[in-house]
């Protein structure tokens, strides 16, 4: 499926062009001077080019094939029936859920105006993130079906050989990146939820790595208590808490299958689930026990995702995309990830609390224990780079040899 990431089936360029004079009102020579033949990308629904503007500005114009939005209904419905068909003749595979997340979603992704107002609502949210590009929209040029935005340069993020060429640590991006859907998830609650490789581009500068975020057209709002209840959901994953896990897991509504949730959620087996998650390395033998589990347990697999609140399902196949990209680079989350989202449920945490607030002595004693809580995060982050250092491994291997 990677091919359909940036290197899907192309429409030709006078169909684009059609699509530009229909939505622009204007040809496109007069609105571009230069429009690459071939697209620098293309998707299942559009295709993207680079092209040069009167004034010498270089863009990226993503374009919508021709008859995608006709087709899409057509699909939608033929899932409807299939779904439904599947339910009938083998009731514990109910994908019902896929049928309904479709239909509410692809409308959304069809609409090019919803994708730039999505790529402005995240740019102002993470401005503080100075890692983070997000293109500039160009509305004048832009309609449902056309979107002119900033031309980036960059690597793809699972393009190893890219970042060595450009001296840029796998570390440092999977840090970033991982601090980024952090704050998306558990303190904004607005996620991008496509981030497979073609969307997800790297480039290094004078400041250090920087991500540039591309294809705003599946964003993931999150209720506040679905937030609150992930949050608690992480932190008893992070800290092996097997009641707080339970507890939460229930709360989503998957019952006695809440062992089967967490393993979905973190894909990590029941074992290293229950003895700590940031404290048992992923392994082979891991990986093949989870592949074989996943066969066995199709039906219950099912069965939680009919059930747990609709948010899930894209949280989900986000989780699944990220450790994806994690895989190519081969920087598994390991303590300090862990230590970057138990920041940020804690800034969560006490953020829902200072709102529910209204004693301003009630919202100091909470700004506190946040206070606190980080302290403690920052100094295990310091024992664990302390005990991770060259120079505590080559004092202990001195001693050792002595």
């Amino acid at each position: 499926m990677k091919v359909l990431h940036s290197q899907a089936p192309q429409s030709e360029k006078e169909e684009l062009f059609q699509v530009i004079r229909e939505d622009l009102g204007q040809e496109p020579e007069k609105l571009f001077t230069t429009f690459a033949e071939q697209p620098v990308g293309a998707a299942s629904l559009a295709q993207v080019h680079k092209a040069t503007l009167h004034d010498g500005t270089v863009v990226a114009v993503k374009v919508q094939h021709p008859k995608v939005k006709a087709h899409s209904f057509v699909d939608m419905k033929t899932m409807y029936v299939l779904v439904h068909i599947i339910a009938r003749v083998f009731p514990e595979f109910c994908f019902l859920w896929l049928a309904d997340e479709t239909k509410k979603n692809l409308p959304k992704e069809l609409d090019f105006l919803h994708e730039g107002k999505n790529c402005e609502r995240v740019a102002r949210m993470f401005r503080h993130l100075k890692f983070l590009k997000v293109p500039k929209v160009y509305w004048s040029l832009s309609s449902e079906r056309v979107l002119t935005m900033e031309y980036c340069e960059g690597g793809q993020v699972n393009d190893k050989e890219y970042m060595t060429r450009n001296n840029i640590s796998v570390n440092e991006i999977a840090r970033k990146l991982g601090r980024l859907y952090s704050e998306m998830i558990f303190e904004h609650g607005y996620v991008h939820c496509d981030p497979h490789p073609g969307n997800v581009m790297v480039k290094q500068t004078k400041q250090g790595a920087e991500i540039v975020l591309l294809d705003h057209g599946l964003y993931q709002t999150l209720t506040d208590d679905f937030r609150m209840n992930y949050c608690r959901l992480w932190m008893s994953l992070i800290s092996a808490d097997l009641e707080g896990i339970k507890k939460a897991a229930q709360t989503m509504d998957c019952g006695d299958l809440y062992g089967l949730f967490a393993c979905m959620v973190t894909a990590r087996s029941w074992d290293a689930v229950t003895s700590g998650i940031d404290k048992q390395s992923y392994s082979k033998k891991e990986d093949e026990e989870i592949k074989e589990n996943v066969a066995n347990f199709l039906p219950q697999i099912s069965q939680i995702l009919n059930k747990v609140p609709r948010e899930m399902i894209l949280i989900l196949k986000t989780n699944d995309l990220l450790r994806g990209i994690e895989f190519t680079l081969k920087t598994h989350a390991n303590a300090r990830s862990f230590i970057t989202m138990s920041r940020c449920c804690v800034h969560a945490f006490a953020q829902h609390k200072r709102v529910a607030c209204h004693s301003w002595l009630g919202r100091f004693r909470i700004s506190v224990n946040e206070a606190v809580s980080l302290l403690k995060l920052d100094l295990y982050e310091l024992y664990l780079w302390f005990t991770n250092s060259l120079l505590v491994k080559l004092l202990t291997h001195k001693i050792g040899g002595m």
